[in-house]
C-alpha cells in the first residue's frame, strides 16, 4: 500500500495529503496538513482511496456534523459519519471540507451516486476503528491522523 497523494484544485497550493497502510485484512487510513481539519479531510480522502481510484464528481452536498470526547475519537466519528452517509445515500464522495472547534466537527462531503460500473469498487468500508488510532502535531506544526478502518 504506502499510496500518497496530495490533492487541490487548479493552482491552489495545498499542505492536505493522504495514505494507505497495511494491517491484516483491513486498511488504515491517514491524513496529512497544516491545520487538524485539514489532516481529517485527508483521511476523508484515504478512505475514498480504499473504495475506488476513479474520479468522483462533486454533484451533491451533504452537511454533517459530530462530536466526541477528544479529538482522536472525533476522527472516528468524522469516519464513520461518511461511511454512513455512502451507505444510506449509495454515494461516494471524493472532495471534504472540515471545521473543528473543540472536539465538535461540520464537515460537508461532495460526491455523487455510486455507479459499480464506472467507480469499480474494490471494497465496502464497514467501520472506522480504535485501532492504530491517532491524531497528532509534529515537531514543524503539521498534523496526522490516522486509524484502522474495518473491511
Amino acid at each position: 500500500m504506502g499510496r500518497r497523494m496530495t490533492l487541490a484544485p487548479d493552482n491552489i497550493a495545498s499542505s492536505i495529503g493522504w495514505e494507505l497502510f497495511s494491517h491484516d485484512a483491513d486498511v488504515g487510513v491517514r491524513g496529512f496538513g497544516a491545520t487538524v481539519a485539514e489532516a481529517f479531510e485527508g483521511a476523508a480522502l484515504a478512505l475514498t482511496a480504499v473504495i475506488t481510484d476513479a474520479r468522483i464528481e462533486p454533484n451533491t452536498r451533504v452537511d454533517v456534523a459530530c462530536e466526541a470526547p477528544d479529538i482522536e475519537l472525533l476522527l472516528v466519528e468524522w469516519l464513520n459519519a461518511i461511511i454512513y452517509e455512502m451507505a444510506v445515500r449509495h454515494m461516494i464522495f471524493g472532495r471534504f471540507a472540515v471545521e473543528i472547534e473543540d472536539t465538535r466537527l461540520r464537515g460537508t462531503l461532495w460526491g455523487e451516486p455510486a455507479d459499480p460500473k464506472r467507480h469499480a469498487p474494490v471494497c465496502e468500508p464497514k467501520g472506522a476503528t480504535y485501532t492504530a488510532l491517532r491524531v497528532v502535531q509534529d515537531d514543524d506544526g503539521f498534523w496526522s491522523a490516522s486509524c484502522v478502518v474495518d473491511v
